[in-house]
């Protein structure tokens, strides 16, 4: 089968198609016939290199695929059927077939779009996550970093449903900037070097919530707007700069905490899948709408890893096999 792989580290076309053989489900997988491949940010920084997180070469892309299931391995959970459609984070996405843990599976109707359900699996749960745990108060504000890329524009519209007086949204681009208004968001430039004070504009006493995968110095910022007895959530560093966070930060009263998907699946399983049932039915009722920025074939992953390291995206980038 085909698979993307870069065997050296370096720009978007170090990734190739290489044939290689079809993966075995192990004990509480399943193998997936993939139809459609959401791309992460994450995996441009892995790809580069000389990032804190490097993997042994040769590398995958991770991603979160829609396709049917086309074989169990062991020990799968009852419900779960050759066949079926489903959503699924992989860690060798970008392949006609990947395999995936059948406990976190999304279920996905036969006639839903397959790129906006890429974003049942992994990045709409983690969305809702990240707002959960950043402990939103109702008529509080939140302030959102990244708020055009794919978890970001997610968390913007679950945002709405924690009832805060204000939703602040950053990006690096002009038309990022409109998007995030078109989501219904207040928009901050984060090329400004005065950013933050743009923040403090919309909300002089600060933030409650602050959601950041960008780290050094834009976390540093983050974490000085934050209001006393706010949140401010980490959950990546697109930087590679890691957040270190000093006791005398905290003395406001603030909070700091970082979520991960795969350590929240491990600590409370009932309630992760909890969160893919309930970002996948405000999908379907239309409470939330997932933007496919652009779908490509499997063929042209150069082509969305040169949009994702531009920053050009406005949600989510998906290759089809």
């Amino acid at each position: 089968m085909r698979a993307v792989r870069f065997h050296r580290h370096g720009s978007p076309d170090v990734l190739q198609i290489d044939e290689v053989a079809v993966p075995e489900p192990a004990a509480g997988q399943v193998l997936i016939e993939v139809e459609a491949i959401g791309a992460n940010a994450i995996d441009t920084v892995l790809r580069a290199g000389g990032t804190p997180w490097d993997r042994p070469l040769p590398g995958t892309l991770t991603g979160d695929v829609v396709g049917r299931i086309a074989r169990l391995g062991p020990d799968t959970p009852p419900g779960v059927v050759v066949g079926q459609r489903v959503a699924a984070l992989s860690e060798d996405a970008f392949a006609d077939l990947a395999v995936a843990d059948a406990a976190f599976l999304a279920p996905i109707p036969a006639d839903a779009d397959a790129g906006e359900a890429t974003m049942m699996s992994m990045t709409a749960p983690l969305a809702l996550r990240l707002l959960e745990a950043g402990r939103v108060p109702a008529g509080g504000t939140v302030l959102i970093q990244s708020a055009a890329g794919t978890v970001g524009h997610l968390a913007v519209q679950l945002a709405r449903f924690f009832d805060p007086k204000t939703i602040i949204g950053t990006a690096s681009s002009a038309k990022r900037l409109d998007f995030i208004r078109e989501l219904g968001a207040e928009a901050v430039d984060l090329t400004d070097p005065d950013w933050p004070a743009k923040v403090r504009e919309i909300a002089p006493d600060g933030v409650d919530t602050v959601l950041d995968a960008v780290g050094g110095k834009v976390f540093d910022q983050g974490l000085d707007l934050v209001a006393p007895l706010g949140t401010m959530i980490t959950y990546g560093a697109i930087t590679t700069e890691l957040p270190t966070v000093t006791a005398m930060g905290l003395f406001g009263l603030k909070t700091v905490s970082g979520v991960g998907m795969l350590g929240w699946r491990q600590a409370r399983p009932d309630e992760a899948r909890a969160d893919i049932a309930e970002v996948t039915r405000r999908w379907q009722s239309g409470d939330l709408r997932p933007v496919v920025h652009a779908t490509y074939p499997l063929t042209d992953v150069v082509r969305i890893h040169e949009t994702l390291d531009a920053r050009a995206n406005l949600g989510r980038l998906i290759a089809t096999t």
